[in-house]
């Protein structure tokens, strides 16, 4: 894996994770090799969405398991990490 992949990788890793500091430190690393600004957004974005797209799964779970929440006791459809459809639908497809 190239450099600038690693970095943009981090970069969505600390995102996901909500971690400032390591945000910080890694678009620090990412502004010194030069990566593009529009490179960060969207590896931020990416993250955002995968960080997102859990919780709501999570919190689905959660709500179904304990009977809780609108259509409490009916079977719905996991979302995927992405909240883009079933737990079987790759990430980012």
């Amino acid at each position: 894996m190239d450099e600038k992949t690693k970095i943009l990788v981090c970069v969505g890793a600390a995102v996901a994770a909500n971690c400032v500091p390591c945000f910080r430190h890694y678009h620090g690393k990412a502004t010194a090799a030069g990566i593009d600004l529009a490179d960060v957004q969207e590896a931020v974005m990416l993250a955002s969405q995968v960080k997102t797209g859990a919780h709501a799964a999570l919190m689905g779970a959660i709500e179904s398991a304990m009977g809780t929440g609108a259509g409490a006791g009916a079977k719905t459809e996991t979302p995927s990490c992405c909240g883009g459809g079933s737990t079987s639908t790759a990430c980012g497809s």
